[in-house]
């Protein structure tokens, strides 16, 4: 979380925390429901991450699932598979990883239940691991546990593909799914479901996040029910400034906005990315300060919401209205400016040109800033087409004033 550091305000320690506080929901979820048991379809750790204290919460944690009498099983992920921690430390009693070399089938005496499962043995697995499952175990209630793309994801890396059809053809109960974020439910019967993780840690990861409890009645049909487990939750709110004239105007409608969040989110800290959009009066005021604007809503969100709710980030997307496009001045430099900036922005030559002049400067950007989520993309034409949009209002009020000094 480092970017969020840099403001005044971040509740940087409680991000930092979220994912172990959001662990430990999981487990008092399991005991207070008394589960028969838990799965976790991989990707425990963050890759190579090397502090210890994460692999120690775990142990913890699943101690508490132990002396509870709730087993856990495991497949390990591709972050797993490249984790320090996975490696070398001992999982606790109670936990069964399921072996990378081949698929395993674990029998639950006393359950009616079999789970299936595989972990993977290196970071990128690129082969289809759901068609080398076994055949169900009769007389029992079976799960697939998979860390898997499935038919791909944006956003993830194409490991363990693997089709619908794959899944449904194995006769399984129930597949539990990992490696994919967000929450969906590929198939309701039977269940095949990515619960998607349990805290989200940036913008792209919005919404309520944690687990999947299902409950499997006499005739062996599984019911599933989402159980939010985060300890911060992130949104991204679009903003329609299209009816506003000035920028407090903006503030206004986003502070509705953050009062709807709210309401809508009890008793949890809320992280809110703003984009600004529309064809609006208020695009110069915004875009030629956009400092001001962002630090204007990040007051109001405090007012609003005071600890409970912090603004990432503002996104300043507007344009002009029609008739301010056009009009300014006929002649001069302002009309010189104006109708440069527009060539420009109307041929796909020019703005690639743009780009390849700015690719020096991007080289010369820090890495944490060139890698950023959300960060300058300086030799993206589309991306340069956007900022020149957004500076024109500046540039313009900067060479008037200019003019008018003179």
């Amino acid at each position: 979380m480092h970017a969020l550091e840099a403001y005044e305000g971040a509740p940087v320690d409680a991000l930092r925390g979220a994912t172990r506080r959001a662990l430990e929901n999981l487990v008092n979820l399991a005991m207070d429901r008394a589960v028969a048991f838990v799965l976790i379809a991989g990707d425990l750790y963050d890759g190579d991450w090397k502090d210890y204290n994460t692999g120690l919460l775990f142990t913890a944690q699943m101690r508490r699932l132990r002396e509870a009498g709730i087993p856990v099983f495991l497949t390990a992920g591709n972050h797993d598979a490249a984790s320090r921690i996975t490696r070398t430390l001992r999982l606790p009693e109670g936990v069964h990883l399921f072996s990378s070399e081949s698929p395993e089938t674990l029998r639950l005496e006393g359950l009616d239940a079999a789970v299936h499962g595989q972990s993977f043995a290196t970071p990128a697995v690129r082969r289809d691991l759901a068609a080398g499952f076994p055949e169900p175990v009769p007389g029992c209630f079976n799960i697939g546990l998979l860390h898997t793309c499935a038919t791909g994801r944006e956003g993830h890396e194409p490991y363990a593909p693997c089709t619908l059809e794959t899944l449904l053809g194995k006769g399984y109960d129930y597949w539990a799914l990992g490696h994919v974020h967000r929450r969906e439910m590929l198939c309701e019967d039977p269940p095949i479901v990515f619960p998607g993780n349990t805290q989200g840690r940036h913008a792209r990861e919005t919404g309520p996040k944690g687990c999947m409890l299902v409950s499997v009645d006499g005739q062996g049909r599984a019911e599933t029910a989402f159980h939010p487990l985060d300890a911060a939750r992130w949104f991204v709110e679009t903003v329609d400034a299209s009816k506003d004239r000035t920028g407090y105007d903006v503030v206004d409608r986003a502070v509705a906005r953050f009062e709807a969040l709210l309401e809508e989110n009890p008793d949890i800290p809320l992280v809110v990315r703003v984009r600004i959009h529309g064809e609006s009066r208020a695009h110069e005021a915004l875009a030629s300060d956009v400092e001001q604007w962002t630090q204007e809503i990040r007051a109001a969100a405090l007012e609003t919401g005071g600890e409970r709710l912090f603004v990432e980030k503002v996104r300043v997307e507007t344009t002009p209205p029609v008739d301010e496009k056009a009009g300014g001045a006929a002649s001069g430099p302002v009309a010189e400016l104006r109708r440069v900036l527009d060539e420009i922005a109307a041929d796909p030559a020019e703005l690639e040109a743009l780009a390849g002049v700015l690719d020096d400067l991007e080289r010369k950007l820090p890495r944490e800033l060139r890698e950023a989520e959300g960060g300058p993309a300086l030799t993206d034409p589309e991306w340069v087409g956007r900022v020149l949009e957004q500076v024109r209002p500046m540039l313009v009020r900067r060479l008037v004033r200019e003019e008018e000094a003179s």
